[in-house]
Formats: C-alpha cells, sequence, structure tokens
C-alpha cells in the first residue's frame, strides 16, 4: 500500500521545481504507453475540488516524462507519465507555472466572487468547474444580469485593493469558531482559504498571495439552472485574452460596417430590417411566379408536379399547393432546389385520398426522408432529376 504524499503545493503554492523518491510505478490500466507514479511528495497539484491538475514533467537522469494527469485517492497523488521510473529513484519534478498561476488566479477569483454572492443573497456555490478554458459555477438562487454586473464590479473593486489570501489547517477546536463556506461535509484535516474581508473557504488548491495578483476578473456568461443562476467567469490573463480577441472582433465587424463600435448595433438592426424586406419581397415574387405557373397548367392535368426556385420559402410552397389541391383531383406536388443537391417538397391531396400514397412511390425508387398526414406530407429528396420526379407523378394511379 503507498504512504501518504507528501503535498509541497500547500505551502509552496509558487515552487515551480522539486526533488522526490519513486514509492511505486506500474502500467496505466486504461492506457497503453502509460505509467501511474506515486512519488513521497510533489509539486502536482491534482485533479480535486472542480479544478484541473498541474502539468509539467518528471525526470530522472536522463529520462525525462511528460506528466499529463494527475489524480488523487485518498491521501495519495498518482501522476501518469508517459515514462517508466525504477522504485526507489530519485526524480526531479517541474510544474507548468504558467498553467498553475493561471489555475490560481481563476480559482481566487472564484472565491471572492462567492463570498460576494453568499454575503449578498445568501445563495450557496452548489457547482464548480476550474477548467483550462473557463470557470462555471452554479449558484442556488437567481442573479440578474444587473445583479451580476455590481458583483462584477465589487469583485475588481476586492482585486484594485490587494488584501492578503491566506490558506491554513486551524485546529479542530480553532474550526469550530470559524463561519466558513463549504461545497460537503468535510472529516479531517480542513484548508481554510480566506481572503481578508470577502471569504472564508474551505479549499484544498493552490491560490495567489494577494488578490492584486488576480489582475481583472470578467463574467463571460449567465443562465437560469436548476432554480439557481450558472455563471462563467474568466480571470487574470485568461480575461485579458478573452477581452482582446473581443475587441478584435469588434473593430473588424465596425471596419466592416464602415462605422464606429458604439453605432454597431443600430447598424445590425438596420440590416437585419433590411434583410426581412428583402426576403418577404423575394417571398412575394416567389408566390406570383408559383401562381402563374399554376394558372399555365392545363385543366385536363389532376396530378400536379411543379418545380420552384431553389430559394423558396417553405410557407409560400405550402400555400400554393393548398391552391392546387382545391382544383385539381389528384395529388399536388411542388418540389424546390436542384438535382445536383436534392429537393425539399410539399404534396398536398383531397379528402379522401392519402398524399402518403405517392410518397410511398418516391420512397421506392430514391432516397427519401419526410412524411406527414394524409392531406399533406413533406420531406426531402435525393437521387433523381425533375423528369424522374415528374414520371412518378405522371404515371401514378388515383
Amino acid at each position: 500500500m503507498n504512504s501518504k504524499t507528501i503535498k509541497l503545493y500547500d505551502e509552496k503554492p509558487y515552487e515551480t521545481e522539486f526533488e522526490a523518491t519513486v514509492i511505486s510505478c506500474e502500467p496505466s490500466e486504461k492506457e497503453a504507453g502509460k505509467y501511474i507514479v506515486v512519488l513521497d511528495k510533489t509539486l502536482f497539484f491534482p485533479e480535486e475540488g472542480g479544478q484541473t491538475p498541474d502539468k509539467g514533467f518528471i525526470a530522472a537522469s536522463d529520462e525525462k516524462a511528460i506528466v499529463s494527469d494527475v489524480q488523487i485517492k485518498g491521501d495519495v497523488i498518482y501522476h501518469e507519465t508517459d515514462k517508466p521510473f525504477d522504485v526507489g529513484a530519485k526524480v526531479k519534478g517541474e510544474i507548468d507555472f504558467v498553467h498553475r498561476f493561471s489555475n490560481m488566479q481563476q480559482h481566487s477569483g472564484e472565491h471572492i466572487f462567492s463570498g460576494i454572492v453568499n454575503k449578498k443573497f445568501g445563495y450557496d456555490n452548489v457547482g464548480f468547474h476550474l477548467s483550462d478554458s473557463v470557470v462555471t459555477m452554479d449558484y442556488s438562487g437567481p442573479i440578474s444580469k444587473e445583479e451580476l454586473a455590481e458583483i462584477e464590479l465589487l469583485v475588481n473593486k476586492a482585486i484594485y485593493e490587494n488584501v492578503p489570501i491566506n490558506a491554513e489547517y486551524p485546529s479542530k477546536e480553532e474550526l469550530e469558531k470559524i463561519d466558513y463556506r463549504s461545497k460537503k461535509e468535510l472529516i479531517g484535516d480542513v484548508r481554510i482559504v480566506t481572503v481578508e474581508g470577502y471569504d472564508v473557504c474551505a479549499c484544498c488548491a493552490p491560490h495567489v498571495r494577494t488578490t492584486g495578483e488576480i489582475g481583472i476578473l470578467k463574467v463571460i456568461t449567465s443562465q437560469n439552472y436548476k432554480g439557481g443562476t450558472r455563471v462563467s467567469i474568466l480571470c487574470g490573463r485568461r480575461a485579458l485574452e478573452y477581452l482582446a480577441k473581443e475587441h478584435d472582433m469588434i473593430t473588424e465587424l465596425a471596419n466592416d460596417l464602415s462605422t464606429s463600435w458604439e453605432s454597431i448595433p443600430d447598424q445590425f438592426k438596420k440590416q437585419q430590417d433590411e434583410i426581412a424586406q428583402l426576403k418577404r419581397a423575394l417571398s412575394d415574387a416567389g408566390e406570383k411566379i408559383l401562381e402563374s405557373e399554376i394558372q399555365k397548367l392545363p385543366e385536363s392535368i389532376q396530378n400536379v408536379c411543379l418545380f420552384a426556385d431553389k430559394e423558396s420559402d417553405p410557407n409560400v410552397v405550402r400555400r400554393s399547393v393548398n391552391k392546387l389541391v382545391q382544383t385539381r383531383e389528384g395529388y399536388c406536388g411542388i418540389f424546390w432546389g436542384n438535382d445536383t443537391e436534392g429537393y425539399r417538397f410539399i404534396i398536398g391531396c383531397r379528402q379522401g385520398m392519402n398524399s402518403n400514397d405517392i410518397l410511398n412511390e418516391l420512397k421506392k425508387k430514391y432516397q427519401v426522408r419526410g412524411g406527414g398526414a394524409p392531406a399533406m406530407v413533406q420531406g426531402s429528396l435525393t437521387g433523381a432529376g425533375e423528369d424522374d420526379i415528374r414520371n412518378v407523378f405522371e404515371n401514378h394511379n388515383m
């Protein structure tokens, strides 16, 4: 049985290198070419408390192994590597501090955010996930957009104040006197992270030393979730990179629209209105063309098959099929598309008939998806040309 791993990251979250002894090394049961290494001590923070693990490598002599995953079970930390190590070997480890520090910024920012939410609304943080791209928190009650904006300002105020963030393991007696947040019942040693004036929370992860090191916090998205609110945030460099991309996108859009960024919403609405007007005009023109085609049809034709423009409005097609059904005894279908990409269609008929009959004829010969009630069916068709489809209608007996 492996002994308890000493967690160097608890006391030395800013250290990047360490030396350790290999306690065990076994081939991974999940992936060939991977090994699970246990050390007597480690700086690598494992996947725990909703946070992704540290990255880096472990080396012994000339052998250098990439650490691709770190997990914890009980008091033992397991490192997944791409090379094996001898038991008892002395190794050196090095963590990716850029990744570590980014996670520290995100997690410390989340603590302040959740602490303010708890004090302001009494809501608990009932879900937390710190991935390599975004931080997501679930709160136990509703928070409006305006309230989130206010919380964001308060968090950034705490960042500007540059107050200390302290992590410690209080004694059992001391812990009983501390009013702290926790997502679950805790046993054994409890690590308390305190952001002076803003939050006191049980947490196992590394944090920055002062709030100023967080840099900035930005709310990215929010939504109603299971009766509460799901919020996504970014802190520090991640927030800066996000805002830089957003700025570049807005600048490019403003240039394309030949306007200032403040006028983009008005310009966008204007363009949407113009597009809607053009669509209505196109739809009206398409309906007139179909009406003209219908009027040209000889009265002797009972099974009608018409082909409309590829960009036809389905609502126009449906109205046109309904008009045909009123004047014809047979099946009335309108198809729009082309021979290469296929066609969409709507087929109707009078009461007492079943549009699925001719639909089934089409399905026997071509690739057809769709269906509907006896009065009207709709769908799509590939593998047939105009002449092929017309022949089905012309040769179908009512």
